[in-house]
């Protein structure tokens, strides 16, 4: 029989700078969670809550903060939804408004499902029965603040769903992490989105993982748009663990969201930039295999999740240190697919 693959080593230092690794270090005597559940559930919660504004751009591709992120852990020993569940308890306290309106637990089933509650303005053409001219009417005022993040406890139902023939989630997911514009060419459904600001947290034993990950799925770029993380129990907190001290943390989440939604196009610094042409030509080389196609957007996610640690420290620009928690995050990524 073939060597099962070893558990990736912990996700390195670097990963745990700034704000997020604050979280981290605050929440972790209190759990059972792993620290890289942690944080990668904190980095997509933090990318979606910002919203749409903030942005960096490679080659003409604009790149948001909105990430997707798949933990991959034991049925209930990777404890996945308690890493979820404690990011979730602290931006509620952060930025209510978000948590209790944009975050959606379940029900990710079809593309015009998703599109529909992103929606922009519906119009039909009406015909006056006087001057037999038509004009346009609002017939749904569709939703203005198209924020979304999907919590998938159940990831392989997902899965499931899009094997159906017929079924338009993956193409429409794929393009939420591309543009935010989202349409199909359903005759039935009139819905569409411009600029929607979707990410998805999903939850899945790697049994399940393999079993409905199809190689369509894997080879048609729907996996390589999402940052694998695998999960495990970090230690035996028999009473359950306690209620995390935040202090100031609360206050500096929600300071630091209010400033990146104020932030548009964010780009590299010199040294950032110094340090960046130095680890592209490496991570644009690819990888051959499936492996390779799965972890095929390393740059644009790095790119991304650097964006997310500038943000998290209020800089308009990425810097070195920026850069590097995103290579760090990567590898961890990397390593667990």
């Amino acid at each position: 029989m073939p060597a099962q693959p070893k558990w990736p080593e912990p996700i390195a230092p670097e990963a745990f700078y700034g704000l997020a690794g604050d979280v981290v270090r605050a929440i972790e005597p209190h759990t059972e969670a792993d620290p890289s559940s942690l944080l990668l559930n904190f980095l997509a919660m933090y990318g979606n809550a910002v919203g749409f504004e903030p942005h960096a751009v490679a080659e003409a591709a604009r790149h948001g903060g909105n990430l997707n992120v798949c933990v991959v852990g034991e049925t209930s020993k990777g404890r996945k939804g308690s890493s979820t569940g404690r990011i979730q308890d602290l931006f509620f306290r952060a930025d209510p408004m978000w948590a209790e309106t944009h975050i959606q637990h379940g029900g990710l089933s079809s593309g015009e499902g998703l599109i529909w509650a992103v929606r922009d303005p519906i119009e039909k053409l009406v015909k006056d029965k006087k001057s037999k001219e038509y004009t346009k009417e609002v017939i749904d005022e569709g939703v203005e603040d198209k924020r979304l993040l999907i919590v998938e406890s159940e990831f392989a139902n997902t899965l499931k769903v899009m094997g159906r023939e017929g079924n338009s989630l993956s193409p429409i997911l794929r393009q939420a992490w591309d543009s935010g514009n989202l349409s199909t060419l359903t005759k039935n459904s009139p819905a569409r989105a411009t600029q929607a600001h979707i990410s998805v947290i999903g939850h899945i034993t790697k049994e399940e993982l393999t079993r409905y990950l199809s190689e369509t799925e894997s080879a048609n770029g729907f996996a390589n748009r999402f940052l694998w993380c695998c999960s495990g129990r970090a230690q035996a907190l028999p009473e359950g663990g306690g209620v995390p001290s935040f202090g100031g943390l609360v206050e500096h989440l929600h300071n630091s969201l209010e400033l990146g939604r104020k932030t548009g196009l964010m780009e590299r610094d010199e040294v950032a930039k110094e340090a960046w042409a130095v680890v592209y030509p490496e991570l644009s080389e690819g990888k051959g295999g499936m492996f390779g196609v799965i972890i095929g957007r390393s740059e644009a996610q790095v790119l991304r999740l650097s964006l997310v640690y500038a943000l998290l420290d209020a800089s308009r620009v990425i810097q070195l240190p920026h850069l590097k928690a995103a290579l760090a995050v990567w590898e961890y990524c990397e390593a667990s697919a």
